[in-house]
């Protein structure tokens, strides 16, 4: 944990709060080493007592525990309104979980602690007050969340900061503001969080001071840099900025902004590093796709496609980039287009370990016909597989080749009782001879990869651990209707890597054939295999 800044991750709890996100036990459990590698000092794991499913969480954690540096947060409401804190069965449930911390949520909006809670501003002082001494006098460190500081402030400040001071006398060791609704602005947050660290010292406290901000108004990781900034040393957040509505500030991005752009000490460089890899992970394993232009880590984060930015990128990458990618674990990437000169291809071209600097006649060749296919509709932005396919065809003078396709059919089926079926026959050539391989599928492309692979594999079996990952099809003319050209981006991954290629045809099933058949050769070609 840094000296002056502690990172609070909250995802398993705040983030977990997010639409269609839906984390078990097991889950959470496979996430906490992820969140610990970036350099989450706390790990916020959920609500036991109120949530079944985090009581189970926690109770897995006393038998084992992944975490080796990082302390587990337990995290739950003060006691209710005119209960005894001892009797109060989720405070005892908050000591049941084991947690070594406890953050507290206290309301600090007087308006929602009489619609709310449905009690006085007394009361609710006492309610804090009661919880926090209570818990820490079981040996618990105790930290509050003071929800809807920020709004609460603007309608009746005396009373907001007056929580917060409750609550610090108890004896809590943080004290976090909350733009619950996330809509504050970043001088509303240095002006408030500045006045509560001089409320706090007018009464001899100094508790460390945090923050909680929502994305509601986009400006969840601008406004925990400005706490910080106003004497914040604790951030929360959340991985991906994952959380409800429209999230929490994501920990990724304030962390590396505050290391790199403000030079705070919050991580090690090799957590910093780390970055990419955890987002990617988290994304993954909630299934969620990672936000290509998410900053910091994000596949687009350090993509360039313009011609005059590769000219200038060829002679110093700095000159276009805010940050080393590699500082945060990603990487530069050129994206090919009918925007891209020479200098953008001889970027992708060394992207792919091959030398083209001294070779003109191939750069040109390239860069006319990537510009003449995407005039047909083809797309190399997001499909580097087919670039590097092209590349290599150009420079070797012909296509990698593992088989000769003679024909390829499909049929689709239909019955009385709507169920829908389909047929596809695929004849071709290898070095082991001619085959001839039928493939059912709940469509023709479904079909055609089905009888693809049943030829390919026995004489391939490196595409035995080759998956189909994702399918796009767009619509390039749609005033044609059904005569409208199609394209299609497939992409797979293998133990090798993952990729991407394109086709385009007069349909989706003449497009998805040529992407699939690309595929499967860039998939033998990363595996190592040679061609015919």
């Amino acid at each position: 944990m840094s000296d002056n800044l502690v990172v609070y991750d909250t995802t398993l709890r705040d983030g977990a709060q997010q639409e269609g996100m839906n984390l078990s036990v097991a889950d959470k459990v496979t996430l906490l080493p992820l969140l610990e590698s970036y350099g989450a000092d706390i790990i916020e794991g959920g609500w036991p007592g109120a949530i079944p499913r985090d009581t189970e969480f926690f109770a897995v954690l006393k038998d084992s525990n992944p975490l080796t540096s990082a302390k587990l947060a337990a995290f739950g409401a003060t006691r209710k309104a005119h209960v005894a804190v001892q009797d109060d069965p989720q405070v005892a449930a908050l000591l049941d979980s084991g947690a070594p911390i406890i953050t507290l949520v206290a309301k600090s909006d007087a308006r929602h602690v009489e619609l709310a809670l449905r009690t006085t501003e007394e009361e609710n002082l006492a309610m804090v007050t009661d919880t926090v001494e209570y818990l820490t006098a079981q040996g618990r460190e105790v930290m509050v969340d003071l929800e809807h500081f920020f709004d609460g402030a603007a309608d009746n400040g005396d009373y907001t900061f007056s929580v917060a001071v409750a609550a610090a006398k108890a004896g809590a060791s943080t004290i976090i503001p909350c733009d619950t609704n996330g809509g504050a602005l970043p001088h509303q947050i240095l002006t408030l969080v500045s006045e509560l660290k001089a409320r706090l010292a007018e009464e001899g406290l100094e508790p460390r001071l945090g923050i909680h901000a929502h994305n509601d108004g986009e400006m969840a990781v601008a406004n925990t840099l400005v706490a910080v900034t106003a004497g914040a040393s604790h951030i929360q957040g959340t991985v991906n900025g994952y959380g409800e509505r429209t999230g929490n500030a994501n920990i990724l991005t304030a962390v590396a902004n505050l290391q790199l752009k403000m030079g705070k000490d919050v991580v090690t460089a090799e957590q910093l590093a780390e970055q990419t890899r955890v987002s990617h992970a988290v994304a993954e394993l909630v299934n969620i796709a990672p936000y290509g232009r998410q900053p910091y880590t994000g596949i687009s984060a350090f993509a360039h496609k313009a011609g005059l930015h590769a000219s200038a990128i060829r002679v110093d990458a700095d000159l276009y980039q805010h940050i080393d990618p590699a500082l945060v674990g990603n990487d530069m990437r050129m994206i090919v287009s009918d925007m891209a000169g020479r200098a953008s291809i001889e970027l992708k071209a060394r992207e792919v370990g091959l030398d083209l600097s001294n070779r003109p006649d191939v750069l040109a060749e390239v860069t006319s016909r990537i510009k003449a296919a995407e005039a047909q509709g083809y797309t190399y932005d997001a499909t580097d597989a087919s670039v590097e396919l092209l590349i290599r065809e150009i420079i070797d003078g012909s296509r990698l080749s593992y088989f000769d396709i003679e024909s390829w059919t499909t049929h689709l089926s239909g019955s009385i009782d709507r169920s829908n079926g389909a047929e596809a026959v695929v004849k071709l050539s290898t070095g082991m001879g001619r085959s001839l391989t039928v493939g059912e599928g709940v469509g023709p492309v479904d079909a055609l990869d089905h009888a693809l692979r049943s030829a390919l594999v026995p004489v391939y079996p490196e595409l035995d651990s080759c998956e189909l990952t994702d399918f796009k099809v767009r619509i390039l003319d749609g005033s044609a209707a059904t005569r409208a050209t199609t394209r299609v981006i497939v992409s797979m991954a293998s133990p090798a890597g993952v990729w991407a290629t394109v086709g385009v045809g007069k349909d989706v099933v003449e497009a998805s054939w040529e992407a699939l058949t690309d595929g499967y050769i860039y998939g033998l070609f990363k595996a190592g295999v040679a061609p015919l």
